[in-house]
């Protein structure tokens, strides 16, 4: 077992090297790209790019010893998770727009079509591996073995929070419940053995919330030409930061833990939840 110093140490590498990298390769697009994609590119280069460096150095590995390996299991986890977070993108929206509290309007100015409902859907998906890959990557996957895993996923949920705190229109609210999908990530990682489920939940929540025209952490984004209109207090809705700043969102994450419990996963083996020390032995 390695001793926790030098763990908590190799997380702080990941991580600083991670952000270093994000405000680099973010500020280098943004200018030319725009904030949303500077930051989702900028998220999933920094993220690659750190793991590579770190897991070089310290285990010898590759990129794909993080969880991204593609087995049999890769796929039905993958699915698996997208329709947990798709799912519970309908169970925090559906039922506001059956009773009126919400309805669809003609959004402004929106571009719409095959290239666009593409390029969106694409930018959300590499804003999931991107976060998962930070988050739930390297270095939460080196802090299991030396702290367990309830001093992993809760800290790292913490961050994932802390992550999102600039972000427009953010609440206290919102800052819980991303805290709450924080977990259950983390949870997703650790129960199915593979990055691909908490990257399908994380995928599948983003891709429901914009395909039902609401915003997603305080973004904008349009894969249709409708936009999302509430009827009842933003409490309840999360106002502009989107149904994650919202109580709806809190009971829906719960009932995604439960969901998270019973889905059918492949167990992969998640590789540096288990790394020893060269010669070192079980």
């Amino acid at each position: 077992m390695r001793p926790k110093l030098a763990v908590l140490l190799r997380v702080v590498l990941f991580l600083a090297f991670g952000y270093l990298s994000l405000q680099l390769i973010a500020a280098a697009l943004y200018d030319f790209f725009g904030l949303l994609v500077a930051s989702v590119i900028g998220s999933f280069a920094a993220a690659a790019l750190a793991t590579v460096l770190v897991i070089r150095i310290y285990e010898r590995g590759r990129l794909a010893d993080v969880g991204l390996r593609w087995t049999k299991g890769s796929g039905r986890n993958l699915l698996a998770g997208a329709a947990g977070g798709f799912g519970a993108a309908v169970l925090v929206l559906a039922p506001p727009l059956v009773s009126g509290a919400a309805e669809w309007k003609a959004a402004a100015g929106a571009v719409t079509g095959p290239a666009a409902f593409t390029f969106v859907t694409l930018v959300l998906l590499f804003g999931a591996v991107g976060e998962e890959m930070l988050f739930r990557g390297y270095g939460f996957q080196v802090m299991v073995p030396a702290f367990g895993a309830a001093a992993t996923v809760l800290p790292m949920a913490v961050l994932f929070a802390a992550a999102h705190s600039a972000n427009q229109d953010v609440s206290g609210v919102g800052l819980m419940n991303t805290f709450g999908w924080g977990v259950i990530l983390g949870v997703g990682l650790l129960r199915s053995g593979d990055l691909w489920m908490p990257i399908g939940l994380h995928f599948g929540w983003n891709w429901g919330l914009t395909l039902f025209g609401a915003n997603v952490s305080g973004f904008t984004m349009r894969l249709t030409g409708y936009t999302l209109e509430w009827k009842i207090s933003p409490s309840w809705t999360g106002g502009g930061y989107g149904p994650e700043g919202g109580l709806l969102c809190t009971v829906v994450v719960l009932l995604l833990g439960v969901y998270l419990w019973k889905a059918p996963v492949s167990p992969q083996e998640l590789v540096l939840t288990q790394a020893k020390e060269p010669g070192e032995v079980a």
